[in-house]
């Protein structure tokens, strides 16, 4: 056995030691049966894709025998559930996360086995969920997950993407997007639902008239129509009976096909409609970039709050025949704006279907709905032309200049001779025409909520404040966290034996056991094995970047890493610029015993966003002079690995010595990316921003790096006339490297290549004060570098953010919401205590 991995693999796997209803034997008979029965295939003859669809198959079988009992019993007693809508839900692979929240995983394992099939290879052949690109998405599936595992009622929503957003390829170091193709072997997880479908209606006018009692009576005519059909995915929570459903709806047409176009010879035309109808439900996030874009946009985002909300009622009025007693049983959650449309399309059916007055289903709307806010950027608030909903849901314009009307009258009365603040508050931005959505989902919850302490004060200072001032109990903090059983339990298994080695497995669903591990930081037995298994993480981590890559790393070398979205406002620009500082320092030999390090980044930029695009492919252009470069290569290298999603960081987080988390201070919402590199035993480098803040406070700051500015002293600098050649005049290091950016340096064969780069930087103004933080950045990775040359004070403050992680818990998130804002109560009666 090889002496780097003898201790670690003689610890006991979590979670053997529990009782199992399923012995091997029988499951093994029950896999070939589902080979046979379901697959269709002789078990000789199968390969691993189809020994995964009868694994699939069977945990299917108890998902479902598990799902019938909950609904049955939340039919029974009727509980208050909160419906949490997102057009995101990032969930990551299933079959391992499912067969270890139902303790299958390890006689999964030995009937495969036993079965001539490796565990691994089964597991590889499922793709991962196209239905999120980032934090929003992972956050969403962090929440249904928990509150599966809490045994809360809850219910998520979303849009089943055909597509997802898209794959991402680096083709002559740019990014090429192509079609995410997450279902061409089908979903296993997923059972549709044709009996569950709703129209959904664009376009007409609204005529209005007074009926027979004499009351104004609208109705919304001449309209077009497409259907959603539910698709429902149960989510399984971990050593719980309970199970979330999210159900993902498909548009489809009202009419798939036109005979008579095809048998006049219009091939084309027979199938335009369901072609037209079909693409609200095909890409996440098509791009923006045209007017026919921001259409679809619009239309996929009231598509997917329609048919949500008409399936709220529908579940509602089964056990509740009166819909003005809806607050008493249903809490819908808005995960960002884009589901915002809810509250006037709630409204519209309670006036138009109901028959209730305005003033009263705004009340029940009110009472309804919550928000959560994941923006402290204005410009990144989402707002629609007026002119646009207009004519795409002119019934929705209509409700809202009536809420907005209503609002404006309120704070009239509030703040009477306060002219100046209606134009501030007012739901429509009269000067360019939108209806801003941020502060219709304020005027139109019950709670609203930041995602981070930082974040929670800035909103309420900032993008919120007259809303703030006006209702101050309103607003709350409830800060993100990730959930362990994915992020530490099926991530990384080496250091969830060891934890459960010393301490048992209660963590798992109490992440505040963790704490327990401070006391073996003095333990050289337990400290030497915590220290194998991150390097035994990191060399799988370097054997994935030289499959990916064809790029040999070295895995004793620190491995820096920052994989996020790609975006000005997350500065992977500024982590660039140390790469190009520390390559010209060993160039000119000016560094003696360097620290050797590899840099890795992932992520993705959105298709429009051309200096995002830009920034990937200078990130290529610097590798390739630096990985080749024979000067550097053995103390320097660089990567960016493509296509970044949750399997991606399964492998990606766990081999962490340095997690950048450095964006602008206040700009970050919160991040969850932070928490999961921290819980894995990676020391942070980051500015106090988002949850940096509450990390620092939480690991102790002897326990991470800080840097930069922070969020006030961003303020005063941009708001005093923030000049940043002064900072390039000044550093002879910094002006270096712009020089060899701005001169084709990193790209000879088109010199003038990254000049948009630099204009941003240097006559741009720079927006996220890249160049203001450079010297303080520079400084800080010099003392991670000097810490790290002492192992063992490094993995020392790595266990102290191992074992301070209790804080940031998804469970602790949903306590809270359920608490707070929801109001609801598990099903399990020893939570609500």
């Amino acid at each position: 056995m090889n002496a780097l991995t003898s201790d670690v693999d003689a610890l006991p796997v979590c979670n053997t030691d529990r009782p199992n209803s399923w012995e091997v034997a029988a499951l093994r008979s029950k896999l070939i049966e589902q080979m046979v029965q379901v697959v269709g295939k002789n078990p000789d003859l199968a390969n691993s894709r189809d020994w995964f669809r009868a694994v699939a198959q069977v945990v299917r079988g108890v998902i479902n025998e598990r799902f019938i009992r909950m609904e049955s019993r939340l039919v029974r007693s009727n509980e208050r559930r909160a419906y949490y809508l997102s057009m995101e839900f990032l969930l990551g692979r299933l079959l391992t996360n499912n067969l270890i929240a139902l303790d299958l995983l390890e006689p999964v394992k030995a009937a495969l086995a036993e079965l001539g099939q490796d565990f691994e290879d089964v597991r590889a052949c499922e793709q991962d969920p196209g239905l999120g690109n980032g934090g929003l998405g992972r956050l969403a599936a962090c929440i249904i997950e928990s509150l599966a595992t809490l045994g809360y009622p809850g219910y998520g929503y979303g849009i089943r993407y055909q597509f997802g957003m898209f794959s991402q390829r680096i083709e002559n170091g740019q990014q090429i997007e192509y079609p995410e193709d997450w279902l061409r072997h089908g979903n296993r997880w997923e059972y549709k639902r044709p009996s569950v479908s709703y129209p959904v209606r664009f376009y007409g006018r609204i005529i209005t008239y007074q009926d027979a009692a004499g009351q104004d009576s609208t109705h919304w005519v001449e309209t077009t129509r497409v259907v959603a059909v539910g698709y429902d995915m149960p989510q399984a929570g971990f050593r719980s009976d309970t199970l979330v459903n999210l159900r993902l709806w498909g548009a489809q047409s009202f009419s798939e096909f036109n005979l008579q176009d095809f048998n006049n010879g219009n091939f084309i035309g027979a199938v335009e409609e369901k072609t037209h109808c079909e693409s609200l439900s095909q890409v996440l996030y098509p791009s923006d970039a045209t007017e026919r874009g921001q259409e679809l946009r619009l239309k996929q985002e009231y598509f997917f709050v329609s048919a949500s909300i008409q399936d709220i009622l529908a579940r509602f009025l089964q056990s509740n025949p009166d819909v003005r007693r809806l607050p008493e049983k249903v809490a819908i959650h808005l995960n960002d704006t884009h589901p915002t449309l809810g509250i006037p399309e709630l409204m519209r059916i309670l006036i138009d279907v109901h028959r209730l007055p305005p003033e009263e289903a705004w009340e029940i709307t009110r009472k309804v709905f919550s928000y959560t806010n994941h923006t402290l950027l204005p410009e990144a608030l989402e707002t629609w032309s007026v002119g646009l909903m207009q004519r795409v849901l002119p019934r929705h314009l209509n409700l809202i200049y009536w809420i907005n009307q209503r609002h404006l009258e309120l704070t009239k009365l509030r703040y009477p001779g306060e002219h100046g603040i209606l134009p501030v508050v007012s739901l429509i931005d009269d000067h360019a025409a939108r209806v801003r959505m941020g502060y219709l989902s304020v005027v139109g919850s019950s709670r609203v909520n930041g995602v981070a302490a930082l974040h929670t004060r800035l909103m309420c200072e900032g993008v919120f404040q007259p809303f703030h001032r006006m209702n101050p109990e309103q607003f709350l903090n409830v800060t993100n966290g990730v959930t362990p059983r994915r992020w530490l339990l099926l991530a990384n298994p080496m250091l969830s034996a060891l934890i459960c080695s010393r301490t048992g497995d209660h963590w798992i669903t109490d992440l505040t056991r963790l704490e327990a591990l401070v006391k073996h930081a003095d333990d050289s037995g337990f400290m030497s094995l915590f220290r194998r298994i991150k390097n035994l993480n990191k060399r799988r981590l370097a054997s994935h970047i030289q499959k990916k890559l064809a790029v040999n790393v070295d895995p004793d070398s620190l491995f820096d890493i920052q994989v996020k979205r790609i975006h000005e406002y997350k500065r992977q620009l500024l982590n660039l610029l140390s790469v190009i500082t520390q390559y010209n320092r060993l160039r000119d030999g000016s560094v003696s015993n360097p620290q050797p390090r590899t840099v890795i980044f992932a992520g993705k930029a959105a298709p429009g966003y051309y200096l995002a695009k830009l920034i990937i492919r200078l990130i290529n252009d610097v590798a390739a002079i630096v990985n080749n470069d024979p000067r550097t290569r053995d103390a320097l290298k660089l990567v960016f690995l493509p296509n970044y999603n949750v399997s991606e960081a399964e492998v990606i987080i766990p081999g962490c010595d340095l997690s950048e988390q450095i964006s602008t201070a206040g700009t970050e919402a919160s991040g969850t990316g932070n928490m999961k590199f921290a819980l894995n035993g990676a020391l942070t480098i980051g500015t106090l921003d988002g949850a940096n803040v509450e990390i620092k406070d939480a690991v102790g700051e002897d326990n991470i790096f800080i840097f930069g500015l922070k969020a006030e002293e961003a303020f005063d600098l941009v708001a005093k006339g923030y000049q940043p050649r002064k900072y390039y005049d000044a550093n002879m290091e910094l002006r270096r490297a712009l020089d060899q950016i701005r001169d084709g340096f990193f790209s000879p064969d088109e010199p003038e290549r990254y000049r948009p780069i630099l204009h941003s930087l240097l006559d741009g103004g720079d927006k996220y004060l890249v160049l203001a933080d450079y010297s303080s950045y520079m400084a800080c990775l010099d003392r991670a570098d000097g810490v790290y040359r002492t192992p063992d004070q490094w993995y020392r403050m790595a266990l102290f953010n191992v074992a301070r992680m209790g804080h940031f818990s998804i469970d602790r998130t949903v306590h809270t919401y359920a608490r707070e804002v929801w109001k609801i109560r598990s099903l399990n009666p020893f939570l609500n205590v």
